[in-house]
């Protein structure tokens, strides 16, 4: 039988949900949350009286379990989820192989199609689309790397499909299963370099691009030269940070730099650490994650 790998994390009550959104946006199979002090005298019930709500949101202590396809990967998301700068009461407790389910019916069960805008949609093999959409990306959710049910990936698609332009040339940075690529391909763009550290995710992206009849560049970070018109990169804000003269020298002049995997408290250091090359600002907010836009004097 083979196995998957599940990272289980110790967190406070309040880091619970930044937590779990972060494993998302970083390509868990799945999440969950249990009580740390389950089966000790700790534990306690969240279920109030009938009628009423329950005595409190969560458990003084939780384990946030997430699942990976890979011990690397699951190694890879604690790494990055230590060094946020919100991580100091965080704390592995492990990484452990559990059994494989059969993913692809439980995710066939629990996803519909995504709307991006009333026109554009992310439709699962097994879907009909919907009849008003008029663009359509085919991509399987738990089966690649970034799903378009994330509010950061769903921003960088709506700015995309909002712009509605045929770009020359792009640049997606962290391109994880290449959707974001793959939307800009479905609306014009050309010349496409969707690069990624992770080969896994270089593959799943050349994949769904052939699955959506468009082309693009997959490669490792090296493929990224010259300057692009667009450059996207939905990550996270720490990376984001170290990245910042990097993305920056890759914009046109004129050119449009995208960032998400920014909660909105971070903000003002993300507007910090670009500064010195290019004024960043808010251009979308949804569930407490933002999207960040700039625009690089022509």
């Amino acid at each position: 039988m083979s196995h998957l790998f599940e990272l289980a994390l110790v967190c406070r009550e309040a880091d619970v949900e930044i937590v779990s959104d972060a494993l998302m946006e970083i390509d868990a199979l799945a999440v969950s949350v249990e009580d740390a002090d389950a089966d000790t005298d700790a534990e306690h019930a969240l279920f109030g009286e009938p009628g009423m709500p329950a005595p409190k949101a969560g458990w003084d202590r939780s384990i946030v379990k997430a699942l990976f396809p890979s011990e690397p990967e699951a190694t890879e998301a604690a790494t990055l989820i230590l060094a946020q700068d919100w991580a100091e009461d965080v704390h592995v407790q492990a990484i452990q192989a559990v059994p494989e389910q059969d993913w692809v019916r439980l995710t066939q069960s629990q996803f519909a199609p995504v709307e991006i805008t009333p026109e554009f949609w992310i439709v699962p093999s097994w879907h009909e689309a919907p009849p008003q959409a008029q663009r359509i990306m085919r991509l399987d959710p738990g089966l690649a790397f970034g799903t378009g049910t994330h509010p950061t990936t769903r921003m960088c698609l709506r700015w995309i499909a909002r712009q509605n332009q045929a770009w020359p040339r792009v640049l997606d940075y962290g391109c994880g299963s290449g959707i974001l690529a793959i939307g800009a391909a479905l609306h014009g763009a050309k010349n496409i370099d969707a690069v990624d550290i992770d080969p896994a995710a270089v593959t799943s992206s050349r994949d769904n691009a052939a699955a959506n009849g468009v082309t693009l560049n997959p490669g490792l970070p090296e493929l990224a030269q010259g300057e692009y018109p667009l450059v996207i990169a939905n990550i996270l804000a720490t990376p984001l940070k170290l990245l910042a003269p990097l993305l920056s020298a890759h914009v046109a002049p004129g050119g449009h730099l995208i960032l998400a995997g920014i909660l909105s408290r971070q903000a003002d250091d993300l507007k910090a650490a670009y500064a010195p090359w290019l004024a960043l600002e808010v251009s979308d907010e949804e569930d407490g994650w933002i999207l960040m836009t700039a625009r690089r004097p022509a």
